[in-house]
């Protein structure tokens, strides 16, 4: 009974020992930055985070996903077009982190469980660039560039249910830069820096204009105030000088009254009544004339002020003027620029296809070149070919061809030595020869004798006796085979043209 106990005790102990071990092996604690997944037994996994669970070993399997905060920088790979066609490229950097909430963080698991942060930090790049450029493409640039915020708000509603749905939740999102390629931001810039000027140079025109306006008022205000003492000390001045002519005009009487009698002192005081009477007037005149030059003296000033202050309206007025003028200006004179740089392209264009076209046609005259060339130096061959044979066909020529050859312009010869007698008008024969019967044969009797001179030279050049050949076949020839020609004796024959009777000129002596 009592090993039966016993047996059980250790029984016992053992079981309780392996559940302690068991205990010891599955007790698990999650960190707050780490989420632990524990799956196997249930359908559903469980998910720790921050606490300590049991996960029962070898039926249960234990998987981590990192809850850090991711960064990310997010930049557009090339330039994306705004809504109002600006090209331009995004700078953002993002903070993104693997959800808390218990869906969220199954989805994560599902997509991410085991993947390194790169991997994970790359799929969001790529959803939060494409939001990126879709917001993009909804704002101008310069809503952008004044309200980034509103920029980062509405990329970060955009790419929300994205990252949701593979578990990711947005932390922050904030832009850095927008860069364009041809400086529309800094021209943007430019307008602004330009409207402040013009702005501050309007107020400070305003405020001077004012200060002017003041100015002026207490002037207009100090010049009264000197008037009406000028006036007053004006007033005392006559009061005193009437108060001592009184008392001079008193005196006066008293000492007429004392030394003249009765009409004496009447008619003194009559004269003095009416000299009284007279200044009188004349102060009185006096007065009114020194009024008359105050008044004057206001109205100038009042006027003045009034003409400077509607100089400095229209100067402000001008100003304005040229200022809008001279913006006009600016923005005409970058039209044209830009419009000149497109005509600078299209004549470049332009100049390209000429260049083309003509190295076409230089290529095409240098083809038809070369084949005149070869054309030209195969006809040269040809042609020099054909003297080589002329040549050597006049080579095989014996004496008794060339004679032949020589025979047959013996007829032109003698035409061309008989064609001057031709030409005679009139012969007179001034004198004859011995033997002869008139002159006309001795003139006609010159042709053999020229004809034997042309025999003799072909003889001296070619070797060839023509005469000889021509007379072989004569009598005198097959007997004495000695042909001689002999020429007429020289007569003095004078030949005169009719036509031209001027002695000496056309006159010829044979």
């Amino acid at each position: 009974m009592e090993s039966i106990n016993l047996m059980s005790l250790i029984i016992g102990g053992v079981i309780a020992l392996i559940i302690i071990l068991l205990l010891v092996m599955g007790y698990v604690k999650a960190p707050p930055d780490m989420a632990y997944i524990i799956s196997g037994v249930k359908k559903k996994s469980k998910i720790v985070i921050g606490k300590a669970s049991i996960r029962i070993p070898f039926f249960e399997r234990l998987d981590k996903l990192n809850l850090r905060l991711i960064p990310i920088d997010v930049k557009t790979s090339n330039a994306v077009p705004t809504a109002d066609y600006i090209n331009i490229n995004v700078d953002a950097t993002v903070n993104v982190k693997i959800s808390n909430e218990s869906e969220k963080l199954r989805l994560a698991a599902e997509n991410f469980l085991n993947k390194p942060t790169e991997y994970i930090a790359g799929v969001a790049r790529e959803v939060l660039e494409g939001n990126v450029r879709e917001i993009v493409g909804k704002m101008k640039l310069e809503e952008m560039v004044s309200d980034r915020q509103k920029f980062a708000t509405l990329v970060k509603e955009n790419a929300e249910p994205d990252l949701a749905a593979m578990g990711l939740d947005i932390i922050s999102f904030n832009v850095q830069n927008f860069v364009d390629g041809n400086e529309v931001i800094e021209n943007l810039g430019i307008d602004n820096i330009v409207k402040i000027k013009k702005a501050a140079a309007i107020a400070r025109a305003e405020s001077e204009r004012d200060i002017k306006v003041a100015q002026a008022s207490a002037d207009k205000e100090s010049n009264d105030a000197a008037v009406a003492a000028q006036t007053e000390i004006a007033k005392k001045q006559n009061e005193l000088a009437i108060k001592k002519s009184e008392l001079q005009m008193e005196a006066d009487t008293k000492k007429a009254m004392a030394d003249a009698a009765y009409e004496i002192q009447k008619e003194e005081q009559r004269k003095t009544i009416e000299i009284t009477t007279a200044n009188a007037d004349i102060a009185k005149q006096e007065r009114e004339i020194e009024l008359k030059q105050k008044e004057v003296s206001v109205k100038e000033q009042a006027l003045e002020a009034e003409i400077k202050k509607q100089a400095e309206a229209d100067k402000y007025a001008a100003q304005q003027r040229a200022d809008a003028v001279l913006y006009q200006r600016q923005k005409d004179a970058e039209a044209k620029q830009f419009e000149s740089q497109r005509e600078a392209e299209a004549r470049k264009a332009q100049a390209e296809a000429e260049r083309y076209a003509k190295e076409q046609e230089a290529a095409g005259i240098r083809a038809v070149g070369e084949a005149e060339a070869t054309a030209i130096q195969a006809k040269g061959l040809a042609e020099a070919e054909a003297m080589e044979k002329k040549a050597e066909a006049y080579a095989k020529y014996n004496k008794a061809a060339v004679a032949e050859m020589m025979i047959k312009v013996l007829p032109e010869i003698a035409g061309k030595v008989a064609e001057p007698l031709g030409q005679i008008d009139k012969i007179t024969i001034i004198g004859g020869g011995e033997g002869s019967s008139n002159g006309v044969e001795q003139v006609a009797g010159n042709v053999p004798v020229v004809m034997a001179k042309v025999f003799e030279s072909m003889k001296e050049a070619t070797g060839i006796d023509l005469a000889d050949i021509i007379n072989a076949d004569s009598y005198d020839a097959q007997v004495n085979r000695n042909v001689n020609l002999t020429g007429l004796d020289s007569v003095n024959v004078v030949v005169k043209n009719e036509t031209e009777p001027k002695p000496g000129v056309n006159d010829t002596q044979i």
